[in-house]
C-alpha cells in the first residue's frame, strides 16, 4: 500500500513535466509548418533569458507578479471559487500603493514602504471581498461579479490617478519615492529591476501552504471548497469562509500591484486597457495545479517563456505571439491529463505496474 501511494504521488510530478514537453513539441510543429527553425527559436529564447545578468534579473522581475496572481487564483480555487478578478485587484493594489507613496512621501522610507505594501494588500483584499460578500449573502456567482469589478477597478484607478496623482501634461502619476528595489542586488544584475516583491511572493506561497494545510481555518476553507453543503452540515460557517477566502485571494493580487509600482516603474500610468496580470495568473494557477509550490514553478516557467519570447523574435524571426501557442498547449495537456497518461502508458505506467507486482 505504501508503494502504491508513493507511485501515485510521483504521477503528480511526472504528468505536468510531460505536459510541458508536449507543449514545446506542439510549438515546434507549428514553427515547422510556418517555415521557422524550432531549435534556433528555443535556443534564442533561453539565450535571451540566461544570456546576461541583466536579462536573467529582468526574467525574475517578470515572474514576480505572475506568482502573486497565480497564488490569488489558486487560493480562491482551493476554497471553491473561481477568481477572475485578479486583474482588477492588482490595479486597486497599485492605486493604493501609489496614493500612500505619493501623498505620504514625507514619511521616512522604513515606514512609508511597509505602509504602502500593506495598503495595497488590504485594498486588493477588500476589493475581492466584495465578490465574496455578494456570493455569501446573495448567492451571486463570483465569476460574473469579479469580471464586472475588473472594469470598475480599471476606471476607478484611472480616475484617482487623473484627479489626485497626475503629473502635469503626462499620462501618468507623479514619481513615487517609496521603493521596493533591491539596491544591493541590482548592481550585480546590471541594474535589472529586481525588487523585494519577489521575496514577498515566495513568503506568500509559504503562507498559502501553511494556512490551508496546517491550520483549522484552512481546513474549513478546503472543506467549503470541496462541498459547501457538507461543510455547513458539519457546523462550519460557509459564508464567512467564502468572504475570507476571497479577501486573502485579493490580498495576494493587491501585493502584485504594490510590487509593480514600488519596485518596477515607480509611477502609475493611466491605463487604456487592463494590464492582463490577473488573466496570466489564471494560466499560472492551472499550470501549477493550484498548489503553492506548483504555482511558483509555473510562474518561473511562464516568466521564462514570456520574457524569452522577444529572443525568439530577434534570434529566429519567430513571432513572439507564438509562445502563447506553447503556453496554451501546455495548459491543454495539463487539463487533459488522460492524453498525457495515454502517451506515458507504454513507457511509464507499464513499468510502474511491474514494480508494484
Amino acid at each position: 500500500m505504501h508503494r502504491l501511494k508513493k507511485i501515485f504521488a510521483t504521477d503528480s510530478y511526472i504528468v505536468p513535466i510531460v505536459a510541458i514537453i508536449l507543449g514545446f513539441l506542439v510549438g515546434a510543429v507549428v514553427m515547422l509548418v510556418g517555415g521557422y527553425d524550432p531549435i534556433l527559436a528555443y535556443s534564442s529564447l533561453f539565450q535571451r533569458v540566461f544570456g546576461s545578468a541583466y536579462d536573467f534579473g529582468e526574467a525574475i522581475r517578470e515572474m514576480t507578479p505572475l506568482m502573486f496572481t497565480g497564488l490569488a487564483v489558486a487560493f480562491a480555487f482551493r476554497s471553491g471559487m473561481f477568481n477572475i478578478g485578479a486583474d482588477g485587484q492588482v490595479l486597486i493594489g497599485m492605486t493604493a500603493a501609489s496614493v500612500i507613496g505619493i501623498k505620504l512621501a514625507g514619511l521616512p522610507p522604513f515606514l512609508l514602504v511597509p505602509l504602502a505594501v500593506i495598503a495595497a494588500g488590504l485594498c486588493g483584499g477588500l476589493w475581492a471581498g466584495i465578490a465574496g460578500f455578494l456570493k455569501a449573502k446573495r448567492g451571486i456567482n463570483e465569476v460574473i461579479t469579479t469580471i464586472m469589478l475588473n472594469w470598475i477597478a480599471l476606471y476607478l484607478a484611472n480616475y484617482i490617478v487623473k484627479t489626485f496623482l497626475l503629473l502635469p501634461k503626462q499620462n501618468r502619476s507623479e514619481d513615487i519615492p517609496a521603493s521596493l528595489s533591491m539596491n544591493f542586488l541590482n548592481s550585480l544584475f546590471d541594474n535589472a529591476r529586481l525588487h523585494w516583491g519577489t521575496v514577498i511572493a515566495l513568503a506568500a506561497a509559504l503562507f498559502f501552504y501553511v494556512y490551508l494545510w496546517k491550520t483549522k481555518q484552512g481546513y474549513e476553507m478546503r472543506a467549503v471548497g470541496l462541498n459547501p453543503h457538507a461543510a455547513e452540515y458539519a457546523g462550519m460557517n460557509v459564508g464567512r469562509n467564502v468572504v475570507k477566502a476571497m479577501f486573502i485571494s485579493g490580498a495576494f493580487a493587491g501585493l502584485a500591484g504594490a510590487g509593480e509600482v514600488l519596485g518596477v516603474f515607480h509611477y502609475q500610468s493611466v491605463f487604456a486597457a487592463s494590464p492582463g496580470y490577473g488573466f496570466d495568473g489564471i494560466a499560472v494557477a492551472l499550470l501549477g495545479l493550484t498548489h503553492p509550490l506548483g504555482v511558483v514553478l509555473a510562474a518561473i516557467l511562464y516568466g521564462i517563456l514570456t520574457y524569452g519570447s522577444a529572443g525568439m523574435s530577434f534570434g529566429a524571426d519567430v513571432p513572439p505571439e507564438l509562445i502563447r501557442i506553447v503556453i496554451g498547449s501546455i495548459i491543454f495537456f495539463i487539463a487533459a491529463q488522460g492524453i498525457v497518461r495515454w502517451v506515458l502508458k507504454p513507457f511509464y505506467f507499464k513499468r510502474k505496474k511491474e514494480k508494484v507486482l
